[in-house]
């Protein structure tokens, strides 16, 4: 093959370019590393990073924490949450030091709190944080009005495919639907409709990266982690506002 043939056909097949490919794999090896080396710098390199500071750069987003932090287990990494309610049942809004890490939607609290505390187990999950009362009111308010986007930073977490499977969520409209096949091809990985549908089960940002918007191809609404019920009230609700302002 060639060069250009290679990368189009291992795209194709594996939803990211070998280069992508290649970082997903050393960001899972120095996870590793970290785990079990005797220093950060040894692991930075058994994981082949060709210098600390070429890890360091990105390790943000490698790790979602300090290196330092990793290697004890995340013990000192805080994650406060709050929980409120909206018109769509109840709402949990958690806060890194990076941003907004989730926003959970359900009915029991208490079941929300425990998807919370699944999803980051090396956290020290602190709740009933009155600091959040103000961010829980802004991020209901978007809850509710969509189209306005949400202004607080976010700190988004996942791997490589699933990063770009969620911007390309984002470039949705507001009042706009795509398939899982339309997100397959804007990101260039035409096969990859069904790893698109776990990269979006996978999403913890509800409504901030709006799964919501993907439909199946036949434009009929598919699973929602949060229920189908409340996928079809948030389209509703936007398709309302982009009338009105049309």
């Amino acid at each position: 093959m060639s060069t250009y043939h290679f990368h189009r056909v291992f795209k194709d097949v594996a939803g990211l370019s070998p280069k992508e490919n290649a970082t997903a794999q050393r960001a899972r090896l120095v996870r590793n590393e970290l785990s079990r080396s005797s220093t950060v710098a040894k692991a930075v390199y058994d994981a082949g990073y060709s210098s600390n500071r070429q890890f360091y750069e990105t390790s943000d987003l490698v790790l979602g924490m300090t290196p330092s932090s990793w290697r004890a287990g995340g013990t000192n990494t805080e994650i406060c949450f709050a929980v409120g309610e909206c018109s769509l049942g109840t709402i949990l809004v958690a806060q890194s030091d990076r941003g907004v890490c989730a926003i959970l939607l359900g009915d029991d609290p208490d079941e929300l709190a425990r998807d919370l505390q699944d999803r980051f187990p090396r956290a020290n999950i602190i709740g009933g944080d009155a600091k959040l009362e103000q961010l829980v009111s802004k991020v209901v308010g978007f809850v509710e009005a969509p189209a306005m986007g949400p202004d607080s930073p976010l700190d988004i977490r996942g791997t490589a495919f699933q990063q770009r499977v969620w911007q390309a969520l984002r470039e949705i409209p507001a009042g706009s639907t795509a398939s899982y096949a339309d997100i397959a091809n804007r990101i260039g990985s035409p096969n990859s409709a069904r790893a698109v549908a776990h990269a979006c089960a996978a999403n913890a940002l509800a409504v901030a990266i709006p799964c919501h918007r993907v439909v199946k191809s036949d434009g009929a609404l598919s699973g929602y982690r949060w229920g189908v019920k409340r996928k079809g009230a948030l389209l509703k609700r936007e398709e309302r506002s982009r009338i009105k302002t049309a």
